[in-house]
């Protein structure tokens, strides 16, 4: 007689997000955290057809928007290490996205800035990132989505004044 086999049970089917402590019951801060790995995840992902990385887009996107700024400006602005900075700095300028410039008076100091190139693929990603963006907004309504965005500032704003 044949044993009847099962797959075994995993997470992912246990709990899907929204459910249980994955939804409106659980912790907040794994709320958050499950939001932002999903949000992540479908910016991997269209990014990813683009050739770019999230932690890419985020680098590009605060070159583009501070023009600029050194490496240690960078990884405080975009939550990242130095030595991560250093990496990413690297694959955006050999693509040609980026380029360096000494600093006048510093000369130790490079001043990262877009390239026209790279400008061009900032536009190309940040139409896809606003699509995702917008569905998000879309759900939540204009207010909602107004009073999450206040409320994501103030809790950033509150917890780093406590640092």
């Amino acid at each position: 007689m044949a044993r009847k086999t099962t797959r075994p049970k995993t997470v992912s089917t246990i709990l899907r997000p929204g459910e249980a402590k994955r939804g409106p019951g659980g912790h907040l801060g794994y709320l958050l955290r499950q939001a932002h790995a999903s949000f992540r995840g479908a910016m991997d992902r269209v990014l990813g057809e683009l050739g770019l990385t999230t932690p890419q887009f985020t680098v590009l996107t605060m070159i583009v928007a501070y023009p600029g700024l050194s490496g240690a400006d960078l990884a405080r602005l975009a939550f990242l290490t130095p030595q991560t900075i250093n990496v990413i700095v690297g694959n955006l300028e050999r693509d040609g996205a980026i380029e360096k410039a000494v600093h006048a008076t510093h000369g130790r100091i490079l001043r990262l800035h877009a390239t026209p190139k790279g400008q061009a693929l900032l536009r190309r990603c940040r139409i896809r990132v606003e699509a995702i963006e917008a569905e998000l907004s879309a759900a939540l309504g204009r207010d909602g989505d107004r009073a999450l965005r206040r409320w994501l500032s103030a809790v950033a704003e509150k917890l780093n004044e406590a640092r």
